[in-house]
């Protein structure tokens, strides 16, 4: 699958009509694979899981496999929609305080889990679908100048996830589309 033409989260080529008749949402992810169009992250994370060989992204064990799942949806569904461009947008000179809120409200119930839960990752000590989710949404974090110090859990699992090449390397302030002030 090549991604080297991947928007960033939220970047803004997501704004065009070519885009628009991918995912008539204009949300990223939208992926072209196997004849289908894929949106929503963790749909195209399961599909590629289910399809493709390779390092596991959901556990085998059940239970882990819930915990997985439960993370993932908690970013994905409960934290990131907060900061998806059009919602941002909505907001004006408000933006910040707006992202600022909702992270920290997402991540102190996030925290907590991720106590029970994490080892060397956000599930034990195997990369998961939840560590795909918890790096953008902590680079989202950072933009909104949230202390992510304040969740030592999170924080310690982000900062181990970065240092992982595959990470580095899909980091969203590496993606073709962001914006000069966002890349690192």
């Amino acid at each position: 699958m090549d991604t080297s033409e991947a928007p960033a989260p939220g970047g803004f080529a997501s704004l065009t009509e070519q885009y628009k008749s991918l995912n008539p949402m204009q949300q990223v992810p939208a992926v072209e694979i196997d004849g289908i169009t894929l949106s929503q992250s963790l749909a195209v994370i399961q599909y590629i899981e289910e399809t493709r060989p390779g390092p596991r992204l959901l556990p085998a064990d059940p239970k882990k496999r819930a915990q997985v799942r439960m993370i993932s949806d908690v970013i994905a569904s409960g934290i990131q929609p907060l900061q998806n461009l059009y919602v941002i947008q909505k907001m004006g000179a408000e933006k910040v305080p707006w992202a600022q809120q909702f992270i920290t409200r997402g991540f102190q119930a996030l925290e907590p889990i991720l106590k029970q839960t994490a080892g060397r990752y956000c599930v034990g000590d195997e990369i998961s679908m939840a560590d795909i989710c918890l790096v953008p949404q902590v680079y989202n974090a950072e933009r909104f100048k949230v202390d992510v110090e304040q969740f030592p859990t999170i924080n310690r699992l982000n900062q181990t996830l970065i240092e992982i090449e595959a990470f580095k390397v899909s980091h969203p302030s590496c993606q073709p589309d962001t914006p000069s002030d966002l890349r690192t």
